[in-house]
């Protein structure tokens, strides 16, 4: 089991799936395909998870709620912006081959920090603690790979229609 200290992650439209890459280039690296069911629900349970344990928005009234969840969001973008680093194409494309389909993510608040665990369907996992803003940026990160992948939060795929052509006989 991996102890989770990095996390990539990369939409594959061929899949049609996100891989989660977990401590890519690392001895103990491990990777899942993550759903369009699982990363929706993921991003919206992560969401009201982080507002109920929020301690500013504890204090705050509900109609000021919103805008602090938002700040706290920016201020944590902000504060792990350098920990950010692009990932080698390469060491991605080799960590699909023994990847796993992701059958569960649990994220449970442990004082400070918050445990994320991430389950795949041939008994892989990786297990982290990991701050709030840290929390935020995964989140984030995911959230980015959903509107590559064109993800809507009903489930479905957006589809362009194409432009009807002209076609003369």
């Amino acid at each position: 089991m991996p102890l989770l200290r990095t996390v990539t992650f990369f939409y594959r439209p061929r899949e049609d799936r996100i891989l989660a890459a977990i401590n890519l280039s690392h001895p103990d690296a491990w990777s899942c395909w993550i759903t369009r069911r699982l990363a929706l629900a993921m991003i919206e349970r992560a969401a009201k998870f982080l507002a109920s344990t929020s301690p500013l928005a504890k204090r705050a009234a509900t109609a000021h709620q919103h805008v602090l969840a938002q700040f706290e969001r920016e201020s944590a973008m902000a504060s792990t912006a350098k920990a950010i680093s692009a990932a080698s194409r390469d060491a991605l494309e080799a960590s699909t081959a023994a990847a796993e389909l992701a059958e569960r993510l649990t994220i449970t608040n442990q004082r400070e920090k918050f445990r994320l665990e991430l389950w795949g369907d041939r008994a892989g996992n990786a297990i982290g603690l990991v701050g709030r803003p840290e929390l935020q940026r995964i989140i984030d990160m995911l959230e980015g790979q959903v509107e590559k992948a064109r993800w809507t939060s009903s489930g479905e795929a957006v589809v362009e229609a194409a432009a009807p052509k002209t076609v003369h006989h």
